[in-house]
C-alpha cells in the first residue's frame, strides 16, 4: 500500500489528443523492502522458513515436512537451500538476520544442543554457526518453545499479558515462561522441558530414557494412535484433528489434557501466571483439550492462582514458532544484543 511504503505510484504515461480529461489512472509498482530477515522452524517432522521485512511481517514461506531428529546436516543444508532459493524466487538481496528454532534442549553461552536423546543427530552441533556458514548472514538460535512464546508475546494471546506459560504440544512437549513481559530462558537455555516431567503410573519409555515421561502419555503421536483405535477405516496421519468431533475423540482429547494440566497445576502454583496458551499441532486441536487442562488446573493449583490462569489456545495456531522467530530477527537488526 501507499501508506506503509509497499507499493509507489509511477508517473503517468503521456496521453495523446482526444484521451479525455480525467484524471489518468494511477499506474503502481511493488517496491521491495530494503531490508530482509529469515526464519527457521525446525520441528521434528518438518522445516518452516520464511523471510520478512524489517518489522517481521512474512514476505515469503516455504514448508517441507520431513524427519530431521537424525539428520541433522541434511536438515541444516536443506533450510539452507529453501531460504536461498526463496530470497532468489523474490529477487531478495543479503539477508541482514535469520533466527532458527531448534525442537530440543541448546545451551545458550555455546549454542550447541546439549541432549544425545532429545535431539540424537544433533547433540554437540552449533545450529546457527552450521547455518550462518551457508548462509553468509547473522543467524541465532532458540528453542522452538521460546520463540512460540515470543509470538504469541508480540502478536498473537499474549499480547498485554506480561506472566503466562507457552506450551507447545506436538510431538514433543516443551514449555517457555513469560515473566514480566521477556520470555525465560533458564541459566543455561533449558527452561521449559516439562514433556520429561515424571508421570506416576506410566511406564513407557521416552526417547530421553527415562521411563514415564509426560510426553509418552500427551503428545501428537500418542493421541493420533488411541484415536486411530476408534476410527480404523481413516487414515489418521493424514486427517487433521480439528477434522475429528465424535465422543470417543472428544474423551481421548480431553483426558490428554488433564494429564497435561495435573503437570500444569503445579507450574501455575509455582509462577502465578495470568494465563496458559497451549500451542502445537496438538495443543490448538481444538476445545476438548483446552477443557481437559483447564479442570486439571482448578482442581490441582491453588485456588486464586487457578481461577487467575486462563487456559487458550495460541493465537497464532501452527505459526507461533516461525513467527516468533521473524519478530525476533528484525528486533535483533534494530538491537543486536536484544
Amino acid at each position: 500500500m501507499l501508506s506503509n511504503g509497499s507499493l509507489a505510484e509511477l508517473a503517468p504515461k503521456a496521453r495523446g489528443a482526444g484521451s479525455g480529461s480525467g484524471r489518468p489512472g494511477a499506474r503502481l509498482r511493488r517496491v521491495l523492502p530494503t531490508t530482509q530477515v529469515a526464519a527457521v522452524d525446525f520441528g521434528h517432522h518438518h522445516i518452516h522458513t520464511a523471510i520478512a521485512d524489517a518489522s517481521g511481517t512474512a514476505l515469503a514461506e516455504s514448508r517441507l515436512d520431513i524427519p530431521v531428529d537424525v539428520h541433522a546436516v541434511e536438515a541444516i543444508n536443506l533450510a539452507a537451500d529453501m531460504l536461498i532459493a526463496l530470497a532468489d524466487n523474490q529477487r531478495f538481496g543479503r539477508l541482514a538476520n535469520v533466527v532458527a528454532g531448534i525442537p530440543g534442549p541448546l545451551h545458550s553461552a555455546t549454542g550447541v544442543v546439549s541432549s544425545p536423546t532429545i535431539l540424537p543427530g544433533w547433540v554437540g552441533l552449533a545450529p546457527a554457526a552450521e547455518l550462518a556458514r551457508r548462509l553468509g548472514a547473522p543467524v541465532h538460535a532458540e528453542n522452538d518453545a521460546f520463540l512460540g512464546a515470543y509470538g504469541e508475546l508480540f502478536a498473537g494471546a499474549g499480547r498485554g499479558r506480561n506472566d503466562f506459560l507457552y506450551v507447545k504440544v506436538s510431538h514433543g512437549v516443551g514449555a517457555c515462561p513469560v515473566i514480566r513481559g521477556h520470555p525465560y530462558r533458564g541459566a543455561v537455555g533449558i527452561a521449559g522441558e516439562i514433556g520429561h516431567t515424571h508421570l506416576d503410573g506410566q511406564n513407557e519409555v521416552c526417547r530421553c530414557g527415562q521411563r514415564g515421561c509426560l510426553e509418552t502419555a500427551v503428545s501428537i503421536h500418542t493421541v493420533r494412535r488411541q484415536i486411530a483405535l476408534a476410527h480404523p477405516e481413516l487414515d489418521i496421519t493424514t486427517v487433521a484433528l480439528t477434522e475429528l468431533d465424535d465422543p470417543i475423540t472428544r474423551r481421548i482429547l480431553e483426558d490428554a489434557g488433564q494429564t497435561l494440566g495435573r503437570v500444569l497445576a503445579d507450574h501455575c502454583t509455582l509462577l502465578n501466571p495470568a494465563a496458559i496458551i497451549l500451542g502445537g499441532e496438538l495443543g490448538t486441536a481444538g476445545p476438548s483439550l483446552i477443557d481437559g487442562v483447564r479442570s486439571a488446573v482448578r482442581r490441582y493449583a491453588l485456588p486464586g492462582i487457578a481461577s487467575a490462569a486462563d487456559v487458550v489456545p495460541a493465537a497464532l495456531g501452527v505459526r507461533a514458532e516461525v513467527t516468533g522467530a521473524l519478530k525476533l530477527a528484525a528486533k535483533l537488526v534494530k538491537s543486536p544484543t536484544a
